[in-house]
């Protein structure tokens, strides 16, 4: 299928063809769904932590005698049911990782791309070369293009200039090919690729 190509300042740059295997699926829900779990599961840190009762600082001596209290039989202030006790069974520090297969992730980076061309949020820019490192040209650029919450991907490396012009706009992401993934696409309002990021990610999917 073909898509039009523009340059950064919304000329024209021809057209280009793009592969019916990465952009041309009908996006499925399910798969997409799984492989954002993945990820967010990997990225929690799991340091979350709680005292148990061999944990909490007390004495451990029994606090009133056995029987002939009329009360409940105790033998330590760490025991859950006291205030200041240890906590039963709590969450203890670990990881939340799980597995996927490395295929069923390719899959569902090109459901992802595929969903964003089917949503008309895909846009194929020439190239992100910039002569001066310019935060306020590149405002304007992306004022101008209507961009507000955009992923931006380049080749196997982003130019320099334009990732420094980049790094204090707000809602603007810039990934290299290697960096994409179905999150970051997904939550973004608009996918911008370099056609050299496409080049990559045919190479890299294929």
């Amino acid at each position: 299928m073909k898509l039009d190509v523009i340059k950064l300042d919304g000329g024209k740059a021809g057209s280009i063809d793009l592969d019916e295997a990465l952009f041309g699926l009908e996006p499925r829900a399910d798969i997409l769904h799984r492989v954002v779990r993945w990820q967010r599961a990997k990225a929690q840190a799991g340091t979350h932590s709680v005292l148990g009762k061999s944990d909490v600082s007390y004495s451990t001596k029994k606090i009133y005698r056995q029987k002939g209290t009329g009360g409940a039989r105790h033998g330590s202030r760490k025991a859950p049911i006291f205030r200041h006790g240890g906590v039963y069974k709590g969450p203890t520090p670990r990881s939340h990782a799980h597995d996927l297969p490395k295929k069923f992730r390719a899959l569902g980076l090109r459901h992802a791309l595929s969903a964003k061309l089917k949503a008309g949020e895909l846009v194929i820019v020439d190239s992100l070369a910039m002569a001066e490192a310019k935060t306020a040209m590149l405002a304007k650029t992306v004022k101008e293009r209507g961009w507000k919450r955009v992923l931006i991907i380049d080749g196997s490396d982003v130019d320099a200039n334009f990732a420094l012009a980049a790094r204090n706009l707000e809602g603007i992401d810039v990934l290299p090919t290697i960096g994409a993934n179905v999150y970051d696409i997904l939550k973004r309002d608009t996918l911008v690729i370099t056609k050299a990021g496409v080049e990559a990610l045919e190479a890299r999917l294929k």
